[in-house]
């Protein structure tokens, strides 16, 4: 047996950390320094590419959205280290991971909750948010799959995209492929559908439900503020920083142990 393999156990915090270092899911992380500053800037000044579909009240400046992902996702302060490396902090990850895991077994335990799991990710983690769907389902929950076929034009060019679901996961094709999204007009069209009582997705998926006042847990990269704004604004509950686009095998730890903590809470 693999140390991915689905029946593999859950492995030690420690054990996790170290995975998540040698693997680049967190520590130094492949996302270039400069490229995250980049979107922090664009955040700062209101580019809805990187709003994923949030308002926010206070006035989030550049500097502000530097301190906020150095705080919450352990990226580098200094405002001087522009380009090179940049990092995300294991122990940040392994944190907020427990904290998602306390609040999906805290909406397991309520009965008749009803979950939707998105993702703008098609390949990476779209094996987590699998994986959550099938133990969910396992355990009881309702996972519904509303606006399933729901298409839009996202822009003036390019092809019209589309709702489709893997399994239980809602993601996006443009008739030919899986595509990679940040929008959050499919989660509106989902909630116009069906209405959840709690969202575990990423970007625009995750935004527009916390927007909308959903509890919402999700999963974002060192250069994806937006998630990070909405939870210390209070409109998404958890944000896990991670790299969100590493080979999809190397989620199998961090999967397993956010498996095993929801279970522990149950």
């Amino acid at each position: 047996m693999t140390p991915d393999a689905p029946t593999a156990a859950a492995p030690t915090r420690d054990e996790l950390i170290e995975h998540l270092v040698r693997t680049r899911v967190a520590g130094e992380v492949a996302t270039p320094r400069d490229n995250n500053l980049d979107h922090y800037r664009s955040l700062a000044v209101g580019d809805p590419h990187y709003l994923f579909g949030l308002t926010f009240e206070g006035a989030w400046t550049y500097k502000d959205v530097l301190a906020l992902m150095a705080k919450s996702a352990g990226v580098i302060a200094d405002p001087d280290h522009r380009y090179g490396q940049d990092t995300i902090d294991p122990e940040r990850t392994v944190a907020a991971t427990e904290a998602m895991g306390d609040r999906i077994a805290a909406a397991l335990g309520r009965p008749g909750s009803r979950f939707v799991l998105a993702t703008g990710h098609p390949t990476g983690i779209l094996v987590i948010h699998l994986a959550l769907a099938r133990f969910l389902v396992a355990r009881g929950g309702t996972v519904i799959t509303p606006a399933e076929g729901w298409t839009y034009q996202p822009g003036s060019f390019g092809r019209r995209r589309q709702i489709r679901y893997v399994e239980d996961v809602a993601l996006l094709d443009d008739g030919g492929a899986l595509v990679h999204t940040h929008d959050s007009a499919p989660m509106r069209a989902i909630l116009a559908a069906d209405r959840p009582d709690f969202v575990i997705a990423d970007h625009g998926w995750a935004g527009a439900a916390g927007e909308a006042g959903i509890e919402t847990v999700g999963f974002a990269d060192s250069n994806d503020p937006g998630l990070f704004v909405g939870e210390a604004e209070g409109k998404i509950a958890v944000t896990v920083p991670l790299d969100d686009n590493v080979l999809p095998r190397y989620y199998g730890p961090l999967t397993r142990y956010l498996l095993a903590w929801i279970t522990a809470g149950l």
